[in-house]
């Protein structure tokens, strides 16, 4: 280790140890890349995505309030029908005269599961490919749930739910850019080879089941966006950086202190993620043709290139932009590209220039490449220096 890298270790461990966290300053510190030594980066996200406190004598208080808050959501929202009332002491069968199954009431609550099941059949098959490069999120985490696997409790797993659903008829998925899924119909849900992902044994969990279930926390406390495609991409990498946070205090309580960030993040990003505001002026159109824009300001000659070649900006940036370029680089360079995109006042602002660097970088390639050339490019982005977009992107920025 660099003793200047000691050095910019020992100026975030100041910055963190004040009493009143100067936001302006850790943003500052922050922009050029955070440290993963000793937990620092996990801190700094926390501090970063309003989710702590910058006083930090009420640091205690709130996380004990927030974590206390989040147990309450696994209890109430992953949970069979009638558990709860038979748990208050009504009968089983009782419960079940109430409400059962086949109940074609609206307001039934096993029509609510049954149609979670659908978001949450959605989540699994997203949680289960995260990051399939790195084995990490197929490993078993070290703080389990206890209150959904203690088998004294009758709340269900997510997996085995999951199991246990059978498609009864077709679906079809149809995404925003109109590709069509249609599933096999009358078979019952077995989306994995066996030999494909080790079952973990009872009173395990994987890494992307924690993951699995902030999601669909997340769609049942926001049923105006629910789950959409792509959400997975961005709780991922929030929540391996909290679940290798060496401290083992701050570890334990990864899946909640995620959900919570992760939520901010998604208050800040989300108009991305709703189709009915695509065309607004927060919505995602917006953004893709401000990175257009950007780029005819700093570099005429490739934006002529790509109107000639009728390369639209929906082709490729949708995807940068949707999910921050968690896509288009391995997990260690997106957690850095984000450590800019936090730390930066204006947030989701530097991902144009970012955007519009990556174009820039290529310019040479762009230029002398077809149709077919370049969006095989620009799908599949060439360059893996982050350092070097970064430093483009500040400079577009800034005007240089």
């Amino acid at each position: 280790m660099s003793s200047s890298y000691k050095n910019r270790i020992q100026e975030f461990k100041v910055a963190l140890s004040e009493q009143e966290i100067d936001l302006k300053a850790l943003r500052e510190l922050c922009f050029s890349g955070i440290p993963c030594e000793g937990g620092i980066r996990a801190l700094c996200w926390k501090i970063l995505l309003n989710y702590l406190p910058l006083d930090q004598a009420l640091w205690e208080t709130f996380l004990t309030k927030q974590r206390d808050l989040y147990a309450q959501f696994l209890r109430e929202m992953i949970i069979q029908p009638g558990i709860a009332k038979a748990n208050l002491g009504v009968s089983r069968e009782d419960v079940t005269l109430e409400d059962h199954p086949l109940n074609p009431n609206p307001d039934s609550r096993w029509n609510t599961y049954f149609k979670d099941n659908e978001v949450l059949l959605q989540i699994d098959k997203d949680v289960r490919r995260l990051y399939p490069d790195m084995a990490f999120f197929q490993r078993p985490t070290d703080f389990p749930s206890q209150l959904i696997l203690d088998p004294q409790n009758e709340y269900e797993t997510l997996r085995r739910r999951v199991e246990q659903t059978t498609l009864k008829a077709q679906t079809v998925n149809r995404n925003r850019s109109g590709v069509t899924n249609v599933s096999s119909p009358g078979k019952a849900l077995n989306l994995y080879p066996s030999n494909e992902y080790e079952v973990l044994p009872n009173g395990c969990e994987a890494h992307w089941e924690v993951v699995e279930r902030i999601l669909f926390i997340y769609a049942k406390l926001n049923p105006g966006i629910a789950y959409v495609q792509g959400m997975n991409e961005i709780v991922g990498p929030i929540y391996y950086t909290f679940a290798t946070d060496p401290n083992n205090q701050w570890k334990e309580h990864a899946e909640a202190d995620t959900f919570f960030c992760f939520t901010n993040l998604m208050s800040e990003n989300r108009d991305n993620f709703i189709k009915s505001l695509d065309d607004s002026q927060c919505g995602i159109t917006f953004k893709m043709e401000s990175v257009f824009s950007k780029l005819k300001e700093k570099d005429t000659e490739l934006y002529m290139k790509l109107q000639e070649q009728n390369i639209k900006p929906q082709y490729f940036t949708f995807r940068w932009l949707t999910l921050l370029l968690s896509q288009e680089f391995l997990l260690p360079d997106v957690i850095r590209i984000w450590d800019s995109l936090f730390s930066d006042q204006e947030r989701f602002e530097f991902l144009i220039p970012v955007c519009c660097a990556m174009l820039t970088l290529i310019r040479d390639q762009l230029l002398a490449g077809d149709f077919t050339t370049n969006m095989r490019l620009l799908q599949d982005y060439p360059i893996s220096d982050v350092h070097a977009i970064l430093i483009k992107a500040k400079e577009l920025q800034d005007g240089l």
